[in-house]
Parts: structure tokens; C-alpha cells; sequence
């Protein structure tokens, strides 16, 4: 049975409503409202003390007459669509106990009208777009329990005031743009239980003080320029629940006085630079989500970790842990997350962790583990797979639930002809198979993935044509075909992928359950010797072709000229011929274009000018004739590898004259001599897994310009 969709209704339902002027009490929650808030009709509400409207899709600007209702006490209108500012009027609320204005993206300063409400206890302000300073009058807000503007763009200091706020209990700052040291007047907050400053610009040394609030029970700096002193004598008074120093410069063994923390659920001491093996005490204290990822540790993990029944999350990536997994690993029935990539394990990996019927990520990428799979067609909410960079044989798995949404077993040894049955996962959005050797062609079937976004098939030895059912897949926004045996034209049909037109936002992420912050891949994006780097939050962003490396003829087809939210287009060393289209010209989004190693004869359009994201084209190894293109991105492209061994290319970003350009001297010395040109041809290329790398891979070539034939020569003198 299908899902209904929710019954949407206007602001006009609330009308009836506005004829009772002694209600107090208005609770209009998650109800898919639209439209404007009618402010006439509130201003009947006289009397009214409580207000929720959180969760409906009403927009436009809150009408002033709501900061008139002198009695409010509670006023919650989250998760709704309003834009412009927050105005001053809203410090007219005296009376209000409650505030919660998040997910609205308001922008501009955060009203220092604010500062009026002395009777405020909540200040909720999350997930906008304020910028700015704290406003200092935030100082007459004595009663103030909870204040919490996480999730904007705030800059500045966090100022000093904030440790004469004696009522705190709840202080969340994190992801803003924060800057300057922790004040140390924090330490004043003797009510304080949540500290959450991670992700921000702060710098100086974490302050030992703030392990002896007896209250606090959630410490979050991480993502900061914070430095551990590893000198200092912790001894906390407090009993934390929640503790994260990512990256803070934490050095050595994990610190030994965490063991103190009997009620710590969630530790997250990744991004730093801790060495020895995983400490008995943190087995023994039966912690809920261990985060150590992208550290030094070493050593085999100890068999009792998993026979916790608390472990929820385990992210060990990034270290140099080794020897075999536990056999009893399948004993942490609770686990969802389970991330051990980058390290060196190695064996098979044990059957009983298809017992952990909650797992829903599991990484195992770049070890060494070999042998058959275990089967995890039972896990029915296992929907993320990353068993890439492994030594994994047999025939490419299929023993997965039709429910799972990602699947990465590139890099392996796995061999045979793609599996047909893989059509039966209907979620799939991520399937990369690339660097196995599968023999055969791409089948037909392949189009009854339709909810594939990324498609990866790099170097897997493919043979054929590419099929034309790979065009029923509309949501492709990765597609990579290269260094395989392919043959045939590249069918205008690649111009109907709707996801390179427009690139999604759905991409499936970790379920709201899942509060720790978890990347599931990134795209290494490597343009000449710069690094730019995207994570799986804004995967949706790019959008890329690559069918280089095969044996593609005939002409390049100008419906590529409709993927205009492509990034990366390469469709280098292939047997290409005819002209650039000047369709490429549309191609709005595109940062890289690899045309290389084919038989493309004429004039490089024009209408590349029109590429304003434009930082790499590469034309080298072609047949190409006449002036380059100049004005735009174009004037940038002035690394004469990339033009390199062409029929007749000329201009200023070759630093070659073209002949309409000659002075009759200039042109009587290129005559006469030969001049020996030696340049450095390069390709583009890249690979990506459930961790995308893009690359430039670079070729040697040598070009040697022609002299001009005899009957040419003799035009131009006539003409001169």
C-alpha cells in the first residue's frame, strides 16, 4: 500500500479560529500550512499566552501584530519558511518565557531588541543565517536557561558577558564562524550541563577549568584551532555523558583520566595524533559510539569490545590497527555504525557479523581482507556497503538486501560477468564496481536500477557498445564508463540524463536516529597541484562523465551540450572524430574538459569563453587547427601541455603567433627555420569508490611544428 501524500492547506483555515478572542492556547503543529501568516487575525488574540506553529510551510514575513500579543508567554514558529530579517519588534515580547525561531533562515544581526525579554529562559535561534556578533545586550538576560544559536554564521569572540549568564544550563554555539579563545569567565557557569562550541574558528588552549563545572555532562570542541595542554592535571569534578576533542592536538595514549567517566555514552577523540593500542578501560566501560578515526593507534582489537550490548557506533578508519577481526564481532547486536577503513587488517572477515541485524553502515574499505563475503541479504536495514580496496574474490556479490542503498566493492579481484540479479535492489543509488575484471558486456538490464545516482565501472575490462538502457537511468549524475573496451558512437542520448541537467539533493544520508556526524565518501577533486575536496553532505553538487579510454568513434554528439550541471566531462583517448561542438559552450558548471588522444579536426569554438567555471581543458594529441579561443576562462588556459601535438593551433596562450598576426620579417624567419617545440601532453582522468578521487594523470608528448607547406607560403607572400 502506498504512502499518502500530506493534505496541504492554506492560512485561510485559521479565519474561524480568529473569532475566539479569549483563547489562550493556539497548538497548530506539523499541520503542512501554507501561505501568510494573516495579521489582523492575530492581533484578535488579545489573550493568548501559548503559540506553536513549528512544522507548517507558512512564509513571507511575521506579521508585527504577533509582537504585539503582550501576554505570550511561549512562542515556537520553527521549521517554517519565512525570509528577511528578524525584526526589532519581537523585543516587544516581555513577557515570553520561550522563544524558538529555528530552521527559518532568517539573515542579518540577531535583533539586539532581544535583550528587552528579560524574562526569558529559552532562546532558540538555530540553523539561520545570522551573522554578526553576539549582541552584547544578550547581558540583561539573567534568567537565561538555554540559549542556543548553533548553526549560523556568527563571527567574533564569544564575549565574556556570557560567564555572568549565571542560569545557563544549555550553551550551544557550534557551527558558526566563531573566533578568539574560550573565556575562561565560562567557568563561572556553575549550572552549566551542555557546552557545544565544535566546528567554529576558536584558538588557544582548552581550558582545564571547564572540567571542574560539576554539572557538565556534554563537552563538544572539536573542529576548532583549539590545543590540548598534555601537561595539564585533569581531574574532573564532573561525570560526563558526552565528550568530543576532535582535533584538538591531543598526543600520545588516549588520556587516561576519560576512565574516571563512568556514565560517558559518546567519546569522539578523532583528528588527533594518539598512538598506542585500544585501551582495556574503554573496552570495560561499555561506551555507546566510540569515535578514534584518523589517529595513530595501533594493535588488534580486543574480542571484548564487541560483546558489548551498549556499542552503537565504532569508527576506527584511518589508524594502523591489524590481525584478523574477532570472531565474536557478530556479538555487538546493537551496533549501527561500523567504520574500519584504512587500516591493516586482514583475513577473511568473520560470518557472524551478518548477526548484527541493526548494522546500518558498514565501511571495511582499504584493508587487506580476502576470501568470500558473508551473506547479508538477512540485514534488512544495512543500506550503506563500502568493501572497496580489499583483495575479495569470487564472482562480484549479490547477497545484500534489495533495501540497500549504497554498494562499493571496487578494488577487488572479483571476476565473472556483471550480475544480473543486482536488478533486484530496487533502492540503489551508489553501485562502484571499478578496478575488478568482469567480462562481458554492460547488460540491458542495467536500466531497471532506475534510482542509481553513481554508476562506476572504471577499468572492469567491459566489452560492447554501451547499452542503450543506461539511458533509462534519468537520476545518473556520476557516470563512469573509462578504461574499458567499449566501442561504437556516443549516443545523443547521453544528453537526456536529467540528474547531469540538474543535479539532485537526495541523496540518501544516516537516518535522523544517527546524531553522530559521519562522512560517508568524499570526492577528491585534484585540478593540476590543488586539492579541493567534497564530502558526502554535498555530493549532490557534482555531477560528472567520464567514458575515456575505451574505443568510441565517430562524432561527439552536441546534446552533451545539454548537461549543464556537469562539472567534469572527459572523454579523452578514445578514436573521436569531426568537430568540437560548439554546444560545449553551454555546459555552464564545468571546471574540467579532457578532449585529448582522439582525431578532432577544425576550430576550437568559440563558446568555450562562455565557461566561467572553466580551470582545466585539455585538447592535447588531436588534429585541431587555428586560434584559441581568447576572453573568459579561456585567457587562463596558457599551459601549452594541454594544446600539445595538434595540426596548426596558434595563439597567445601558446605563446605561438598565428599567421594573420606575422609581420612580413616575423613571417620570412618563420620560414627559414624549424624550431623544436618540446611539450608535456597531459591526460584527466580520476576514480572514486565510496571515497571519489578525480586526478589529472600526466602523458609526454613531443610536438613539432611544420613548417608551412611551400604552396601556402607563397599565398601569404602574394597577399603581403
Amino acid at each position: 500500500m502506498q504512502s499518502m501524500e500530506p493534505i496541504v492547506v492554506t492560512s485561510t483555515i485559521l479565519t474561524p479560529l480568529f473569532r475566539i478572542r479569549s483563547l489562550m492556547l493556539l497548538d497548530m503543529e506539523g499541520n503542512q500550512i501554507q501561505g501568510e501568516l494573516p495579521g489582523d487575525g492575530f492581533a484578535n488574540f488579545s489573550k493568548l499566552v501559548y503559540l506553536d506553529l513549528k512544522n507548517n510551510r507558512f512564509n513571507g514575513s511575521i506579521p508585527s501584530q504577533l509582537f504585539h500579543l503582550r501576554y505570550l508567554r511561549y512562542l515556537d514558529i520553527s521549521g517554517n519558511s519565512f525570509h528577511g530579517i528578524l525584526s526589532g519588534e519581537v523585543g516587544s515580547l516581555q513577557n515570553l518565557r520561550v522563544l524558538k525561531l529555528e530552521e527559518i533562515f532568517f539573515g542579518g544581526n540577531i535583533p539586539k531588541e532581544i535583550g528587552n525579554m528579560t524574562k526569558l529562559q529559552k532562546l532558540c535561534l538555530r540553523s539561520n543565517k545570522f551573522f554578526g556578533e553576539i549582541p552584547s545586550s544578550f547581558l540583561y538576560l539573567k534568567g537565561l536557561e538555554e540559549l542556543d544559536l548553533r548553526d549560523n554564521l556568527l563571527s567574533m569572540n564569544i564575549p565574556i558577558f556570557i560567564g555572568n549568564l549565571s542560569n545557563i544550563t544549555i550553551l550551544a554555539l557550534s557551527n558558526n564562524r566563531l573566533t578568539g579563545r574560550i573565556p575562561s569567565s565560562i567557568e563561572n557557569l556553575n549550572k552549566l550541563e551542555t557546552l557545544q562550541l565544535e566546528n567554529n574558528l576558536l584558538s588557544g588552549e582548552i581550558p582545564s577549568c571547564l572540567f571542574t563545572i560539576n554539572g557538565m555532562k556534554h563537552l563538544s570542541l572539536g573542529g576548532n584551532h583549539l590545543t590540548w595542554n598534555s601537561n595539564a592535571k585533569i581531574e574532573p569534578k564532573c561525570m560526563l555523558s558526552e565528550l568530543s576533542l576532535k582535533s584538538c592536538g591531543l598526543t600520545g595514549e588516549i588520556p587516561y583520566w576519560i576512565s574516571k567517566q563512568k556514565t560517558l555514552e559518546v567519546l569522539d577523540l578523532s583528528e588527533n595524533k594518539l598512538e598506542g593500542m585500544f585501551p582495556q578501560w574503554l573496552v570495560e566501560m561499555e561506551v555507546g559510539s566510540i569515535i578514534l578515526s584518523d589517529n595513530s593507534l595501533t594493535g588488534s582489537l580486543p574480542p571484548l569490545l564487541f560483546n558489548s550490548q551498549n556499542l552503537s557506533v565504532l569508527s576506527l578508519s584511518q589508524n594502523n590497527f591489524f590481525g584478523e577481526l574477532p570472531n565474536n564481532i557478530g556479538n555487538a547486536t546493537s551496533l549501527i555504525v561500523l567504520m574500519l577503513a584504512e587500516n591493516n587488517f586482514s583475513g577473511m572477515v568473520p560470518q557472524s557479523i551478518s548477526n548484527i541485524y541493526t548494522l546500518l553502515l558498514l565501511d571495511l574499505s582499504s584493508n587487506r581482507f580476502f576470501g568470500n563475503l558473508p551473506d547479508f541479504s538477512s540485514n534488512e536495514v544495512l543500506g550503506f556497503i563500502d568493501f572497496s580496496s580489499n583483495e575479495f574474490s569470487g564472482e562480484i556479490p549479490t547477497n545484500f538486501h534489495q533495501e540497500i542503498k549504497l554498494l562499493a566493492l571496487g578494488k577487488n579481484k572479483f571476476t565473472g560477468r556483471f550480475p544480473r540479479n543486482l536488478t533486484n535492489m530496487s533502492k540503489l543509488e551508489h553501485l562502484d564496481i571499478h578496478d575488478n575484471k568482469i567480462t562481458g558486456e554492460l547488460p540491458e538490464i542495467i536500466s531497471q536500477i532506475s534510482t542509481l545516482q553513481v554508476l562506476n565501472l572504471r577499468n572492469t575490462t567491459l566489452q560492447g557498445s554501451i547499452p542503450n538502457g543506461i539511458f533509462n537511468l534519468s537520476s545518473l549524475q556520476i557516470l563512469d564508463l573509462s578504461n574499458n573496451h567499449l566501442v561504437g558512437n556516443i549516443s545523443p542520448k547521453f544528453g537526456n540524463f536529467a540528474g547531469m541537467i540538474e543535479t539532485s539533493n537526495e541523496f540518501s544520508s544516516l537516518p535522523d536516529f544517527v546524531t553522530i556526524s559521519i562522512e560517508l565518501h568524499y570526492l577528491k577533486v585534484i585540478w593540476k597541484k590543488s586539492k579541493q575536496s567534497l564530502s558526502s553532505r554535498n555530493l549532490q553538487l557534482y555531477s560528472l562523465l567520464d567514458l575515456s579510454m575505451n574505443k568510441l568513434f565517430g562524432e561527439i554528439p552536441a546534446s552533451l551540450g545539454k548537461l549543464k550541471d556537469l562539472k567534469l566531462l572527459n572523454i579523452s583517448h578514445n578514436i573521436l572524430s569531426g568537430k568540437v561542438p560548439i554546444s560545449l559552450g553551454n555546459l555552464e558548471s564545468l571546471e574540467s574538459l579532457d578532449l585529448s588522444h582522439n582525431k578532432l579536426s577544425g576550430l576550437i569554438p568559440q563558446s568555450l569563453t562562455k565557461l566561467q567555471e572553466l580551470s582545466v581543458l585539455d585538447v592535447s594529441n588531436n588534429e585541431l587547427t587555428g586560434k584559441i579561443p581568447i576572453g573568459g576562462q579561456m585567457d587562463t588556459m596558457n599551459d601549452p601541455n594541454f594544446f600539445a601535438n595538434n595540426s596548426g593551433l596558434c595563439g597567445m596562450q601558446i605563446q605561438v603567433s598565428c599567421a594573420e598576426e606575422l609581420s612580413p620579417t616575423e613571417l620570412s624567419k618563420d620560414e627559414s627555420k624549424e624550431t623544436l617545440f618540446l611539450w608535456e601532453g597531459a591526460g584527466i582522468g580520476y576514480s572514486f569508490g565510496f571515497f571519489i578521487v578525480v586526478g589529472i594523470l600526466y602523458h609526454i608528448g613531443y610536438f613539432v611544428p611544420k613548417p608551412l607547406p611551400n604552396h601556402r607560403s607563397q599565398r601569404i607572400r602574394q597577399s603581403v
